[in-house]
């Protein structure tokens, strides 16, 4: 009966151990491919980052160590650039956040047609970055755009959008809330489905205003959909690209210029390698420093609410 019972588990040891190797052979070609799309294209980022290495001019490449970065953080182009993309993060993500969160709540509650308006919400992410950045270069034309047209009905005298370095900044910031507050809206959206109505009923049962029902119960519940959508929207803004190109191209002057523009001049305008892997690579490391504490302290909190 032992004997039995022992070759029966060795059988089962066997069949695991084949469906791990075939399941290692099965994902080996999508690691292979991951590794010659992603991986080698970032060796190579930060292999460049390390030389002075122009196509401008027929100069050998130069091993520099850290002298790009030395240059890069030295320069007032690229902490110009580095505000602007803060200033785009600090100012677009929590009027997004506002918005698609009164959105969210209103949608939430059913009514005929609601989930018509959820989907025709939904056109502005759909749209290509560069379609709509050249329909809003079309609006915010300082002559011919609709925008102006109807401001000037309440007495505006035309503005010249996207010739002046403040009102260039606002249009690149009414560009960015008008394509992705709906994809903020969407994920609140189903957050709030997500809560449990007993939940509601409970809270009522207490005698909460609708007020402390907010507070004390949907924002908590919708923390964690706060934070995919910070995260995400951290990492959409350090790559805006389209908008900023399309609509002002960094001007007027170097006013809007964000760091993804600062990379792509570089590298396909001044032709500049080195210093454009240099830009991308600080990037990277921005980016992964912000999600490790935003994530750090949002896991924190959560093992001591459960403490």
């Amino acid at each position: 009966m032992s004997s039995a019972v022992q070759a029966q588990g060795t059988n089962v040891l066997t069949l695991e151990r084949s469906q791990k190797r075939f399941a290692r052979l099965v994902a080996l070609p999508g690691m292979i491919v991951l590794v010659l799309l992603v991986v080698g294209p970032l060796a190579y980022m930060f292999f460049n980052s390390f030389f002075v290495k122009t196509l401008a001019t027929p100069v050998p490449p130069r091993f520099a160590w850290f002298e790009n970065y030395g240059n890069l953080f030295t320069d007032g182009r690229f902490w110009n650039a580095f505000l602007n993309t803060m200033i785009i993060m600090v100012i677009g993500i929590p009027v997004q956040s506002f918005l698609a969160l009164v959105l969210a709540l209103l949608l939430n509650k059913r009514f005929p047609g609601s989930r018509l308006i959820v989907a025709l919400f939904l056109i502005p992410v759909m749209i290509t970055p560069v379609v709509a950045g050249f329909e809003w270069k079309i609006i915010l034309d300082n002559r011919f755009g609709p925008l102006n047209y109807v401001l000037s009905f309440f007495g505006v005298t035309p503005l010249a959008w996207l010739a002046k370095p403040v009102l260039a900044m606002i249009s690149i910031l009414i560009m960015d809330t008008w394509q992705w507050t709906p994809f903020v809206m969407v994920v609140l959206l189903a957050g709030l489905a997500a809560i449990p109505k007993q939940v509601y009923e409970a809270s009522s049962v207490d005698g909460s205003s609708g007020r402390e029902t907010l507070w004390r119960v949907t924002m908590p519940l919708l923390r964690p959909m706060f934070t995919l959508v910070i995260l995400l929207r951290i990492i959409f803004i350090f790559k805006i690209f389209d908008p900023v190109q399309i609509l002002t191209g960094g001007g007027p002057g170097v006013s809007t210029e964000t760091l993804s523009v600062l990379t792509y001049i570089m590298g396909f305008k001044s032709f500049n390698v080195g210093m454009s892997s240099a830009i991308a690579v600080v990037q990277l490391v921005i980016i992964t420093v912000i999600a490790k504490i935003f994530i750090g302290t949002v896991m924190n909190r959560r093992e001591g609410k459960e403490s």
